[in-house]
């Protein structure tokens, strides 16, 4: 096999790879870990078990690569557009937090719980993405990712706050959804602009904090148009 051969039998695998990654996550979306069997997942997806076997190595392995595409999407989404000011960034990436959260709701859920009974490989996904996005939002605050340990725990602090803050309100959003609610905000839930100005104020109010106990931190000047919520992704 010449080497024009090996690059297409490899960009074939690979696509073939994102799609059984991109069918098991809406299986997973909607049935447990422990409640699917390699033979369901061929089964529902329509594929022989072999090639699940053969790109993954086990279901273990399977379910491992779909959290961590679903990760990287996540991150992705909440850290683009690093063009854009910093502020306007910081803005950007909690609303892209909350549109992957919004429309990936299992995914978000697996990513922040830990996963399968707190899934020790599954956790360590998780506090890679805390660290990213620890680092995101520093970034966009003080033009740099590194911080001290003290503005670092407080930001860890906040972003702990988010997610507990975000698994509540897809839950309530699925809740008005499985009640036939039209929309969200129809049963008094915030929208994801309302709720991602919230959090946006939580963190200036946290940055705030820092400054006074991390000089070297000094808290970002407030923007013209702060009071605005933040503006939906499409």
């Amino acid at each position: 096999m010449n080497n024009s051969q090996q690059r297409g039998t490899s960009r074939r695998s690979q696509v073939r790879r994102a799609e059984l990654i991109a069918i098991g996550r809406k299986l997973f979306a909607d049935t447990s870990y422990d409640a699917l069997s390699v033979d369901d997942i061929a089964k529902q997806a329509g594929i022989a078990k072999g090639l699940i076997y053969y790109y993954f190595k086990s279901k273990r392995g399977y379910y491992l690569a779909i959290v961590e595409d679903s990760v990287a999407e996540l991150v992705a989404r909440a850290g683009g557009e690093t063009e854009l000011p910093n502020a306007e960034r910081v803005r950007r990436t909690v609303d892209g937090y909350l549109y992957y959260a919004e429309h990936h709701q299992a995914a978000y859920r697996t990513i922040v719980t830990g996963g399968v009974g707190s899934d020790s490989e599954v956790l360590a996904i998780r506090d890679a993405v805390r660290e990213e996005l620890v680092a995101t939002i520093a970034e966009g605050a003080y033009g740099h990712r590194t911080l001290p340990p003290l503005a670092r725990l407080a930001l860890v602090g906040w972003l702990s706050g988010v997610e507990g803050i975000t698994l509540e309100w897809i839950g309530a959003l699925a809740a008005g959804a499985g009640a036939g609610a039209a929309a969200a905000g129809a049963d008094g839930q915030p929208d994801r602009a309302q709720l991602g100005a919230l959090l946006v104020r939580q963190l200036r109010g946290t940055l705030t904090v820092i400054a006074e106990f991390v000089p070297q931190c000094p808290a970002p000047p407030v923007p013209d148009g702060d009071l605005v919520p933040v503006t939906g992704s499409s």
